[in-house]
């Protein structure tokens, strides 16, 4: 049993289908007290953390959507909301070279695995700016005297625990402007038509254009599919 912590953008098809069933499989588990798989590592971290199990299937079936998939099985459990496990199976580091020695010769994911610091940043960074502006700015900053192969499994760890936690309102905003410049003349949409849209409309809108723009801050960024997740309903 496996549910990934890092972003399921780096999935390929079998596997981000396959932790929507796994994770479908815990629920079960944990809800009606099934004995099967009970004991298992994977279980055991994610009892008494529902509100968690719940975002991260929110989390996979934003992406399924973003891939054309329907997710039909919501999860509903509740329970120390906004608290994720404090305990990985595998780090996030460790997560993606996983998934690299299992993809060698197989589908890739949505995001390359990032092989370098700067990659990682690029996958995250709009994600960051719809959190926190002054670590966005900082991490900009560091990142720019890395060298390609120094060890980046702290950043990993790092931005994995931020995007478990909500952005505002006023960061949602702020992000998806700064993604929709890379897509707004492909093509031109009136300015008071733009305006005037919801921060969802925003983000279909540019999920729909990255599918034909090849700018890979869009089409290879965790946000594109994650931001979703934190946008009140209406």
């Amino acid at each position: 049993m496996r549910i990934w912590d890092i972003n399921p953008g780096y999935l390929n098809r079998q596997s981000l289908l396959g932790e929507h069933r796994e994770l479908h499989g815990i629920v079960s588990i944990i809800v009606n007290g099934k004995k099967g798989y009970a004991s298992h590592p994977e279980t055991v971290r994610w009892v008494g953390y529902g509100w968690a199990l719940r975002q991260r299937h929110q989390l996979l079936a934003a992406e399924m959507a973003l891939r054309g998939y329907r997710d039909r099985s919501p999860v509903t459990t509740t329970g120390r909301t906004g608290v994720w496990p404090q305990t990985y199976i595998d780090n996030p580091f460790q997560q993606f070279q996983i998934l690299g020695s299992k993809y060698v010769n197989r589908e890739p994911g949505r995001i390359p695995l990032p092989e370098s610091a700067q990659q990682l940043w690029r996958q995250h960074k709009y994600s960051v700016l719809a959190r926190d502006i002054p670590l966005y700015q900082k991490l900009g900053r560091d990142l720019s005297g890395m060298k390609p192969h120094e060890d980046f499994s702290e950043l990993a760890l790092l931005l994995t625990g931020l995007l478990r936690t909500p952005p505002t309102l006023g960061g949602l905003r702020n992000g998806l402007q700064h993604m929709w410049g890379y897509v707004s003349d492909n093509p031109p949409a009136p300015k008071g038509e733009v305006e005037s849209w919801s921060l969802r409309q925003l983000l279909e809108e540019i999920q729909l254009r990255s599918r034909s723009d090849t700018a890979p801050y869009l089409t290879a960024s965790t946000a594109l599919s994650e931001l979703s997740v934190w946008i009140p309903d209406a």
